[in-house]
């Protein structure tokens, strides 16, 4: 089951019966921080815990960055001793159901050398397969904090694409309004990084919230880049949180090797 990085509703009750899951509740809403972990005591999938995007799965901001920045290691490793991680757990990530906070989660094991995946269609497809719920705290049992170490080389920073535009593919996101600059709810100014292209994560589901076959996300990646290099792809999105989602889904298509910017367009500008 650790080679797996999509898992079925189903195939998360077995892990999760048997042991060999932990899954972790990633809802979030960018208007309303709080509203993630009070959904989260509303009801979540049995032994979920919950991880914060601002809290758990970035830094504070700084004057240079964007609006999420990567957490430092001993942050996000002191995160997954509190919530009870070991390495012969896979953990599981799951949200409301696009995946596009679950899937920071995601990056960051894979980041930090260690296997994760994602419950395919978050919790409607949960719900759908009849799985139970419960409500309330959640006491996590803490285990020992675990020995991480990033691998740099999956990320891209700013510098290096303001000096080198040309020698990398950009693949933002975001929806096309905001990749135009016709809308911009978040950010101080509108538009996008030169040059790049535009893949909004929501291509990657099926009108049920689940990835679309890996087949089919391969035919349209392989359009939108024109056989550029996979080692000059990099993912963009408004802070580095749903450009994980066109990374993990060219990562099921069979084309991996790619990297994230995690200050994204909130740094780049």
């Amino acid at each position: 089951m650790s080679q797996r990085i999509l898992l079925s509703a189903k195939q998360l009750e077995a892990g999760l019966r048997e042991g060999d899951c932990l899954a972790v509740d990633c809802r979030f809403e960018l208007e309303n921080p709080a509203r993630g972990r009070e959904a989260w005591l509303d009801g979540h999938i049995p032994g979920a815990c919950y991880a914060h995007l601002d809290d758990d799965l970035s830094s504070p901001i700084e004057p240079h960055t964007g609006r999420h920045p990567l957490p430092s290691t001993r942050r996000f490793a002191n995160f997954l001793g509190r919530i009870g991680w070991t390495d012969d757990r896979l953990l599981v990530a799951y949200d409301d159901g696009p995946g596009a906070f679950a899937l920071r989660l995601w990056w960051l094991m894979r980041y930090h050398g260690k296997p994760a995946a994602l419950l395919d269609g978050g919790l409607a497809a949960w719900k759908s397969a009849g799985g139970g719920f419960e409500a309330g705290e959640k006491a996590c049992r803490p285990t020992a904090v675990p020995q991480l170490r990033p691998d740099p080389a999956m990320t891209v920073q700013t510098a290096e694409l303001a000096e080198e535009p040309g020698r990398f593919t950009i693949v933002d996101a975001r929806g096309s309004e905001r990749f135009t600059g016709a809308v911009e709810p978040l950010d101080s100014r509108a538009g996008h990084i030169p040059g790049a292209l535009s893949r909004p994560f929501g291509s990657n589901l099926e009108l049920n919230g689940r990835f679309r076959e890996a087949e089919e996300l391969r035919e349209d990646f392989e359009d939108l880049l024109n056989e550029a290099d996979l080692g000059t792809v990099v993912h963009s999105c408004g802070s580095g949180v749903s450009a994980c989602h066109n990374l993990f889904a060219m990562e099921l298509a069979g084309l991996t090797g790619t990297r994230l910017y995690p200050g994204s367009w909130s740094e780049w500008i």
